[in-house]
Order: C-alpha cells, then sequence, then structure tokens
C-alpha cells in the first residue's frame, strides 16, 4: 500500500442541478450478503461533526457497508486529523485500516473537513485530504472520503458519490428522477401522465437521454440536467426508443421502425446525421456501444428467438455472442469491455446473468424472477437492475460476482428503468 505524506487540498463543487424535489420517500436499501474478502475498518468519530446536519462519518460508514466488502469494527472513539495513531491498539481491536478526521465551521459558513486513512498492519497513513464544503453539500463531502477509502483499500475507484436515474410511476403520474448512489436526495427531472422509458446517461454525467410518450408515441429526448432544457433527437415515423450514448458523447445509437421492421440506427447528439446500422427482415433492438466505443450490441431474432449480436459502427455482417438458451436481451457492456450483462429467461424466470467476454463463460447473478434494465456502475463491480418486490417494482445491486445483494424500495408507486451515471470530473 502507498504511502501518501501530504495534503491535497480539495474545494467542493456540485453541478447546479434544475430539479424538483421529489415528493415519495427516499430509497431503502435491504442488504443481503457479503463479498468474498471483507477488509475490517475503524471510522473515528470527526470532532466537530455535530455542527453540521449531515454527519460524515455515519455516511461514510453506511457507503462502506453497502459496498459488500468491508466489515466495520465498531468503537466509540473520536480522533481527529491531527491525533497519534496508537497502530498495535487499533490491531487488537481487529482493524486493519482507521479513518479519522474532523469538522470545523468556517467564518463564511462553509465546513472545512480533513481526513486521513492508516494502514495498522503496515503502520503508515495511506491518504490525507481536506474539503472546504457549503453546507448542503456535505453529504458528497462524505461521499468523496468514501471513495477515497475504497480506492486506496482495493485500488478501484468508489462509487459512493455518483448519481443514478429511473423512473417511478405513482397513480398515472410517470416521474423521471435522479438521487445519489445511496438512494438520497431524489428529485424530479420530468413528470408526465404519459410512460417515460430508458433513461440512459451522457458520459460526462450532465444529460440523459430518454424516451417519453408524451405525444402518444415514442420519441427520444435528450435533457440537459443543469438548464432543464431538453431537445428531441428521434422523433421520425414509427416508434424511437431505445438511446444509448456513444463513449465519447457524441452520437446515440437508436432503435427506429421509420423504414418497417425496427432497425439500429445511430444519430447525432444534436439530432443529425442518421444513419442506419442494421439491415434485417426482422426486428433489432436495443442498442448499446461498446466500451470502445468501435461496435454495438443489441437484441435480434434473427436467429428466430432473441439473442444479442454485435456489429461494427461502420456496419457490416452481425456477430452472435449469446448461445445459451433461447430467449437472451437488454446488452449491457461492463466499463472495461470484458463483461456482459443480459436479461435471460430460463425455465420461465427472467433473470440477470453475466458473461465473460474473454472466455464465454456465463453466471446467473440475480435469483429473483422478473429482472430487467441492468446498468453497471461506472467502477465496474456492481450491476443495477430493476426487479417485482412484493408486485411492485423495485430495483437491486448485485456485485458482478454474485455475491453481495442489495434491494432499492420505496413506499409509494412503482420504480424501474435504473441507469447508473458516470464518473463525475
Amino acid at each position: 500500500m502507498r504511502n501518501v505524506r501530504y495534503l491535497t487540498s480539495i474545494a467542493i463543487t456540485a453541478v447546479g442541478l434544475a430539479f424538483a424535489p421529489a415528493s415519495q420517500a427516499q430509497l431503502r436499501f435491504e442488504i443481503t450478503g457479503v463479498g468474498a474478502t471483507q477488509i475490517p475498518i475503524a471510522i473515528a468519530a470527526f470532532p466537530g461533526e455535530e455542527s453540521a446536519q449531515q454527519k460524515i462519518t455515519s455516511i461514510v460508514k453506511a457507503d462502506l457497508a453497502r459496498s459488500g466488502i468491508f466489515k466495520l469494527i465498531d468503537n466509540s472513539d473520536a480522533l481527529s486529523d491531527s491525533s497519534t495513531i496508537n497502530y498495535g491498539d487499533w490491531q487488537k481491536r481487529g482493524a486493519n485500516a482507521l479513518a479519522v478526521g474532523s469538522v470545523q465551521t468556517l467564518a463564511d459558513g462553509r465546513f472545512d473537513v480533513r481526513y486521513r486513512l492508516f494502514d495498522t498492519v503496515q503502520s503508515s497513513q495511506l491518504s490525507a485530504l481536506s474539503f472546504g464544503s457549503q453546507p448542503q453539500l456535505m453529504r458528497l463531502t462524505a461521499h468523496k472520503i468514501a471513495d477515497d477509502i475504497y480506492q486506496k483499500l482495493t485500488g478501484i475507484p468508489g462509487i459512493f458519490s455518483t448519481r443514478i436515474a429511473y423512473v417511478t410511476k405513482s397513480g398515472s403520474e410517470y416521474r423521471l428522477e435522479v438521487a445519489d448512489a445511496d438512494g438520497e436526495g431524489s428529485q424530479v427531472a420530468l413528470r408526465s401522465n404519459e410512460p417515460i422509458i430508458s433513461p440512459s446517461w451522457s458520459p460526462d454525467g450532465t444529460k440523459v437521454a430518454y424516451v417519453s410518450f408524451e405525444m402518444k408515441k415514442p420519441v427520444v429526448y435528450i435533457q440537459n440536467l443543469v438548464t432543464r432544457q431538453r431537445s428531441i433527437v428521434a422523433n421520425f415515423k414509427g416508434s424511437n426508443s431505445a438511446p444509448s450514448w456513444s463513449p465519447d458523447g457524441t452520437r446515440l445509437a437508436v432503435a427506429l421502425t421509420r423504414d418497417g421492421y425496427t432497425q439500429v440506427y445511430i444519430i447525432n447528439a444534436d439530432g443529425t446525421g442518421l444513419r442506419r446500422l442494421t439491415n434485417t427482415a426482422g426486428i433489432d433492438t436495443e442498442p448499446r456501444f461498446s466500451a470502445d466505443g468501435g461496435s454495438v450490441f443489441f437484441t435480434s431474432d434473427r436467429s428466430g428467438g432473441p439473442q444479442i449480436y454485435k456489429v461494427s459502427v461502420d456496419g457490416g455482417n452481425a456477430q452472435r455472442v449469446t448461445f445459451n438458451g433461447s430467449y437472451n436481451i437488454s446488452p449491457r457492456v461492463s466499463p472495461d469491455g470484458k463483461t456482459l450483462a443480459f436479461i435471460a429467461r430460463r425455465d420461465g424466470r427472467f433473470q440477470l446473468y453475466a458473461l465473460d467476454l474473454t472466455n464465454g463463460q456465463e453466471q446467473r447473478l440475480s435469483d429473483t424472477d422478473r429482472d430487467q434494465s441492468p446498468s453497471f456502475a461506472p467502477n465496474g463491480k456492481y450491476i443495477m437492475y430493476a426487479t417485482e418486490s412484493g408486485r411492485r417494482g423495485s430495483l437491486a445491486i448485485v456485485s458482478v460476482d454474485g455475491r453481495f445483494k442489495q434491494r432499492l424500495t420505496t413506499q409509494v408507486g412503482d420504480i424501474r428503468e435504473p441507469t447508473w451515471g458516470p464518473f463525475m470530473k
């Protein structure tokens, strides 16, 4: 583990989201299972955090617990970032790592949050950060600390400061909502009495593409989450559906019926430059760009039943990707391009599967039976998907090894169509 010997000063800022507060309750997490290995860590209370409405240590602990790979060591200690650390004592308590910090109220109303992370086994400091945070951004500050802990102890970027988008339905109202990755701070981006489906984050995290039926037909829109402005990307004859962003954010893959059967097209994000990508006498739909942007995965019935294929963005012959079972849909590619998540129907159950694209090995990840709409976390280690709980739509998260699961529910209405946002710069 690397010893970081300096203090990095970070001024926390956030994209201003022009949303209305969500009227329904926040998402609630239910956790089952743990990771293959767990890292024992102690989070000492940050002196001064009681002056903030949001307590840093509670949020950090909740983040790490939801990851499934940390074992939180109970303690009632309050240690500041300037405290002397007794490494042997913390080892005896069972902690391999220790996080300490402090919160100080500044004259301008901001908070100065300081944090340090220690390796108690190697008796060394792993990280030291300081954050100048506005009161309303204290949750984000805590998520950033949890992200740093996750990365320093696993070598993998944390995803606690990312956001998710999803669709809720309550009565006759549909809402496109955006929330923190822990389900807190949900805000409404769009309300409609007509269905909203297939939200998809732009790579820079400032926009969401989606399909709305407010024109009494499916039309593809892009909504800017900062300005709240939106534009129509695809409103051709027939159905316009299933938008997916290219990795560089300049284009969308969409499924259109403008020329007959549903086929895959590529279109610029401003609605220009439409180009047909597939040309069959069947149904080609649910396109998703590969991680490198060089190809598009999609669902097609050209073999007699729905299977997943891949085609170059320049066109040409498509290659079949899934071969097990007679019904495989909804391809989603991991950020590193090595894993394909999809929904398969096996023995009458619609469940989440993962296919290793390097060796063809397949693994079932869910134990529910009405799954849909998988979406990878930006670090590639978790997959969010929609399912049902008590005859109501809910969301679930599973680690890519299938060991750790979470269920996200609301007390009012159905929740569906999740999409996990990117890392924010």
